[in-house]
C-alpha cells in the first residue's frame, strides 16, 4: 500500500519588511512587497501563476508499506521560483535560474520515514549590494498541510540581512546551512485582531526589539496592546519559560482587562517587529475572548 503525504512552505515579502532604500526602489516601481498569502492553498500552481509568493517549496513524499513495515520510499514534489517584474504589472520581467533540488535520503524506520528537500535558485533580476558575513533567515516564509492549511510561519524576516549575506557559499548549495525559526499560527480571533490593528483606524507606531529587549514585563503598569508583525517572543512567569510566541500574536489584553498590570514576561528571543495599539481601538469583548487562549499563567499553577 502507497502512502502520500506533503508539506509547503511559502515564500514572500511583507510589506513593513523593506525599509529605506529598499523601500525608495519600491516606491519608484523598481520592485514591490506582496500581499499574504492565503490561509487555505487550494492550487500552488494557480498562486504561482498569478505571482502570489516568491518561492514556494512543495515537500511531497510516499511510503510503501506492506504487512505494517514500511519497505520504501521516495519524493514527488517540486520547488517554484516566481519571475521577477519591474515596473508594474504590465513592466518587464525577468525569468529566474532554478537550482538543483537538494533532497536527502530518506531517513525509514519499520514504521516511518523522515524527508529534507530543500529547493530556490537565482531571481530573475538580483539587486547588487555588497555581500558579506554568515547566513540570515530569508524573508517570511508560511507553512501548509498536506491539504492546504496554513500550519506554522517563519519567525524572521530580515530582508536587509538575508540580501547582504545569503549568497555563495552561505547557503544550502554552499554546504551551509540554518536551523529555520518557527511558531505556530496565530489563532482566527488574533488575525482578525491585526487586521483592525493594522488597518482599522490611526496607523500603529511600528517599534523593533533587539534580540533579548522586554517586551512586557510581569507586574508592570501598562495598558498598550501589541501585535507581533515579526520574530520569536519568549514568555515567562515568575521566571518560569512557557513558551514562545511568533508572528500574529496578539499581545497584552489582560493588563487592560485585568487592572492594567502586565501577568507575564515577554522577551525578544530574536530581533522582533511590534505594532503598538491603542486600548480603545479594540472592543472589550474581543480582548476577553482573546484572554481565554492567553491564560498561561493558570497553565502554570494548575501543573
Amino acid at each position: 500500500m502507497r502512502i502520500e503525504s506533503s508539506v509547503t512552505s511559502v515564500s514572500w515579502i511583507p510589506s513593513e519588511v523593506p525599509t529605506g532604500l529598499l523601500q525608495a526602489g519600491i516606491n519608484l516601481g523598481l520592485g514591490h512587497a506582496d500581499p499574504p498569502p492565503p490561509e487555505v492553498i487550494e492550487d500552488l500552481e494557480a498562486l504561482f501563476a498569478a505571482e502570489r509568493c516568491r518561492f514556494a517549496n512543495h515537500l511531497a513524499a510516499w511510503i510503501e508499506v506492506t504487512d505494517g513495515v514500511v519497505v520504501d520510499a521516495g519524493y514527488s514534489g517540486r520547488g517554484y521560483i516566481s519571475r521577477t517584474r519591474v515596473g508594474g504589472r504590465h513592466g518587464i520581467v525577468f525569468h529566474p535560474a532554478a537550482f538543483p533540488e537538494i533532497r536527502h535520503q530518506p531517513q525509514v524506520t519499520t514504521t516511518g520515514a523522515r524527508f529534507v528537500q530543500t529547493t530556490g535558485g537565482r531571481t530573475g533580476m538580483p539587486m547588487p549590494r555588497p555581500v558579506s558575513g554568515s547566513p540570515q533567515q530569508v524573508p517570511r516564509h508560511w507553512v501548509y498541510d498536506q491539504t492546504g492549511q496554513l500550519t506554522a510561519k517563519s519567525a524572521v524576516a530580515d530582508l536587509s540581512e538575508w540580501m547582504h549575506v545569503s549568497h555563495g557559499a552561505h547557503t544550502p548549495w554552499g554546504a551551509e546551512d540554518t536551523r529555520p525559526l518557527v511558531a505556530a499560527v496565530e489563532t482566527a480571533l488574533e488575525h482578525q485582531l491585526s487586521v483592525l490593528i493594522m488597518h482599522g483606524g490611526a496607523k500603529p507606531e511600528l517599534r523593533r526589539l533587539p534580540a533579548g529587549a522586554l517586551l512586557t514585563e510581569q507586574g508592570a503598569a501598562a495598558d498598550d496592546l501589541y501585535l507581533l508583525l515579526d520574530g520569536l517572543g519568549g514568555v515567562s512567569v515568575d521566571g518560569k519559560d512557557l513558551g514562545e510566541l511568533g508572528p500574529g500574536a496578539v499581545i497584552g489584553e489582560r493588563a487592560i482587562l485585568e487592572g492594567g498590570r502586565r501577568t507575564a514576561t515577554v522577551r525578544a528571543a530574536t530581533p522582533c517587529l511590534v505594532a503598538v495599539a491603542a486600548r480603545h481601538q479594540i472592543d472589550t469583548d474581543s480582548l476577553a475572548r482573546l484572554a481565554v487562549y492567553h491564560h498561561r499563567e493558570d497553565a502554570l499553577a494548575d501543573g
